[in-house]
């Protein structure tokens, strides 16, 4: 979001940023207001319409709306004539987790069966109350037709799409455009031409695979592996880990981008859809090529035998012998490297985001105005 109010402010347009901090809803009393409002919140209604009539914006663009801000601001910006265009960064509209994965695998029992399902397993953050919220924010806005208010849903990838699409939501409304990264990562600076290596970069959490990773590994002595990263499973997969496995913990940007910049290639042994990691935008803006599972929008945004290469998920003999592939190959992981930073020129860019950005808006700006014309037969 950040990144897309700074190109669009570079580029001369005028932005109005609007952000809402969920760490406001503390206390019981806070909490209880908000699980009544999420489904719709009419004082929401009110701050969108306010907001127009002030600023008078050509596009209201949602990103995140849960819990605080509410559909009620799709309805508002609709009421007002002013094109809607909506991120779609998950699947938080017909999954109450958001990712489609519950207890660490892929699950689409609210894509394929009630939404209910996501109150039963608690799928939001585990919390009954919260997994109730959602599903009643998710059946409202269905029933009342509430993203019938969206000119243009903005989906991350092909594959997200697809999803969306089979959820529900109409296919011409639906654009693909990725996300982008701030300005001072358009430019790689230096970069050492004795890469070496591989590297993790994610959480260290069941759906992101790292058991894989190091078990792949045991088979892998004579490859360097860095780890980076935190999360509810570090101290088991540190315990479990082969020798020669380096774990560095969460680190800050500036830090992650110098061990992209040293490593041969980035491993992504994820279980599950993923959305768009910027993980993988940044490998690729510094000419890192990724290896990662056949699975979900993965497979989509690393093109195999080109900027990096696919391995069967969860399948810790084929990502040994891919990994020893490319390492034992002269010149290969460096071609591949070549071919990822290509690939952001061409997909991830400023520059390339800037005009999917604007192409999306005039086209919501176009929808907007088709839909204020009178029906036929009725007077002006």
């Amino acid at each position: 979001m950040r990144a897309e109010v700074e190109l669009l402010r570079r580029a001369g347009h005028t932005v109005r940023l609007e952000i809402v901090d969920n760490h406001t809803i503390s206390g019981i009393g806070a909490k209880i207001e908000t699980f009544f409002a999420t489904p719709y919140n009419p004082a929401r209604f009110d701050f969108i319409i306010g907001l127009i009539r002030e600023f008078r914006p050509d596009v209201v663009h949602i990103h995140n709306f849960f819990p605080l801000f509410t559909p009620a601001v799709h309805e508002g910006a609709r009421a007002a004539g002013v094109a809607v265009v909506q991120t779609l960064q998950n699947y938080r509209l017909f999954c109450a987790g958001a990712f489609f994965l519950r207890e660490g695998r892929i699950c689409e029992k609210c894509l394929h069966g009630a939404r209910y399902w996501g109150v039963v397993h608690r799928c939001y953050r585990n919390s009954l109350p919260g997994s109730v919220a959602v599903v009643r924010m998710q059946n409202r806005a269905f029933s009342h037709r509430t993203w019938d208010s969206v000119d243009r849903f903005i989906a991350l990838t092909d594959f997200a799409r697809a999803k969306c699409i089979e959820a529900g939501l109409s296919a011409d409304r639906i654009a693909v455009k990725p996300n982008t990264l701030p300005l001072d990562w358009q430019t790689p600076g230096k970069i050492s031409d004795k890469r070496s290596g591989a590297l993790y970069v994610g959480r260290l959490s069941r759906e992101k695979g790292v058991d894989v990773l190091l078990e792949a590994w045991r088979q892998l002595p004579d490859v360097p592996l860095t780890v980076v990263g935190s999360g509810p499973e570090e101290a088991a997969l540190k315990s479990s880990a082969p020798p020669g496995v380096r774990f560095l913990g969460a680190l800050q940007p500036e830090d992650v981008r110098t061990h992209m910049k040293e490593a041969a290639c980035l491993i992504m042994p994820s279980r599950w859809y993923e959305g768009l990691p910027l993980t993988a935008i940044e490998a690729f803006s510094l000419g890192l090529p990724i290896i990662c599972s056949r699975i979900g929008s993965l497979a989509e945004i690393v093109e195999h035998d080109s900027n990096g290469w696919h391995f069967e998920t969860n399948s810790t003999t084929e990502l040994a012998e891919r990994v020893r592939s490319c390492f034992s190959t002269p010149g290969l992981l460096a071609k591949a490297g070549q071919e990822a930073r290509a690939s952001f020129h061409r997909q991830y860019s400023g520059d390339r985001n800037l005009e999917m950005l604007t192409g999306i808006y005039q086209q919501a700006i176009a929808s907007a105005k088709l839909r204020a014309l009178p029906a036929v037969g009725q007077g002006a």
